[in-house]
């Protein structure tokens, strides 16, 4: 009988107890799997900002409006290349779980500011002549089975019409993507004049937030402090910032998701440890006098030990296997649903090693002191608790 088998039988001797470790030891790795995704994620998002851009919001609160007049302020400030601005529409496509992005834009102004993402120029020419025209991201309308032409309707939850009606339509005249990037884009764009002549007039001529391109991404920072100062003694002052930065403030409203990811894991961990520690100290307790008679048939105080470290070592890798595998099935699943709210959502190769590398090192933590124990053990003290 090899190790490996010896090891194998052992520990589904009690197969009650194994099954219910090695579940425990399979969620724990489920849980890091995803959350390392989710934090990478978050992470992903800042990271693809663009290095050129800024974005000026409302000093006090993401969700004040400011008048759409600061554009000429900021236009005529030094270094800045193009301004735009966009609003957040919020509304739902026939039910809740049907959630995507929607602004607001000027057409041209919008891609001009985001050269990044490609649409045809007649699809372009469409979304700007036409009052009611919007454009999909191709990945979303190739989900819910858009085509150019169709109307859209749009149940807005923040923003009513003029008329009370709270039944937004808008006309599909193009798709665009994001070519040569495993990020796809996920916003829905209407064209602002339409909205701003359709909300309620109280409303009229506010926006979210403006992004501006600079012309040299290393004065970003001076010319931040200027279009700041713009505004400062103000009715709507800004707060002004790198995309990257603006995106990183974006999520910090949620939490430091890091932080929070840290400190679940390790409590999960921590929780691990003690019960596969305890599984396997109860297991070694109950097979002292069989470790005596397998040192009287000949073998070693080192073999003897290996094979109680390997125990737990198979049973925490066999759990993290299996554990991570699960996530990457789930993964596949929740992409689409995540990738709306959050940049692209992929459980990476480097995700996937560092488990079995935390679920190789849990199992040399947990097995290390009754791997020592057998290796002391003394064969005639031990026949004698048979």
């Amino acid at each position: 009988m090899s190790m490996l088998s010896l090891m194998w039988s052992n520990l589904f001797r009690h197969k009650v107890r194994t099954f219910l470790t090695l579940f425990s030891v399979l969620i724990a790795f489920l849980l890091f799997s995803l959350l390392r995704t989710v934090a990478a994620a978050f992470d992903g998002g800042v990271d693809l900002a663009g290095v050129d851009r800024l974005v000026s919001s409302a000093k006090y609160s993401i969700v004040d409006l400011m008048p759409i007049t600061h554009v000429r302020e900021i236009e005529a400030v030094d270094g800045v290349d193009a301004v735009t601005f966009m609003t957040w529409f919020g509304g739902i496509y026939q039910e809740p779980r049907n959630f995507f992005p929607k602004y607001p834009v000027r057409p041209r102004e919008y891609f001009d500011m985001f050269p990044e993402y490609d649409i045809s120029e007649e699809h372009l020419d469409a979304f700007e002549r036409t009052r009611t025209g919007a454009v999909a991201p191709a990945q979303l309308a190739e989900k819910f089975g858009w085509k150019v032409g169709d109307k859209i309707p749009i149940e807005g939850d923040i923003w009513p019409m003029a008329n009370g009606s709270r039944r937004w339509e808008f006309d599909l005249v193009g798709t665009y993507t994001w070519p040569g990037s495993d990020t796809q884009p996920v916003v829905f764009l209407f064209n602002y004049d339409f909205f701003d002549e359709a909300r309620a007039q109280s409303a009229s001529g506010l926006v979210g937030w403006f992004m501006v391109r600079v012309s040299d991404p290393d004065r970003a920072p001076e010319i931040a402090s200027e279009i700041d100062a713009l505004f400062q003694n103000s009715q709507n002052p800004t707060r002004t910032a790198t995309e990257a930065e603006f995106n990183r403030q974006f999520a910090e409203q949620i939490g430091d998701i890091g932080l929070m990811m840290t400190g679940i894991l390790s409590a999960v961990f921590f929780t691990i440890l003690l019960l596969t520690g305890n599984t396997m100290a109860q297991a070694l307790r109950e097979r002292i006098p069989e470790l005596a008679v397998l040192k009287t048939l000949g073998f070693t105080d080192a073999k003897v030990s290996m094979l109680v470290l390997g125990e737990a070592m198979l049973l925490c890798v066999l759990g993290g296997a299996l554990g991570i595998g699960l996530a990457v099935l789930m993964s596949g699943a929740i992409k689409p649903q995540v990738e709306q709210f959050i940049a692209p959502f992929d459980l990476t190769g480097g995700t996937v090693a560092l488990g079995l590398g935390i679920a190789t090192l849990l199992g040399v933590v947990v097995g290390l002191i009754p791997a020592l124990m057998a290796r002391r053990l003394q064969i005639v003290d031990a026949l004698r608790e048979r």
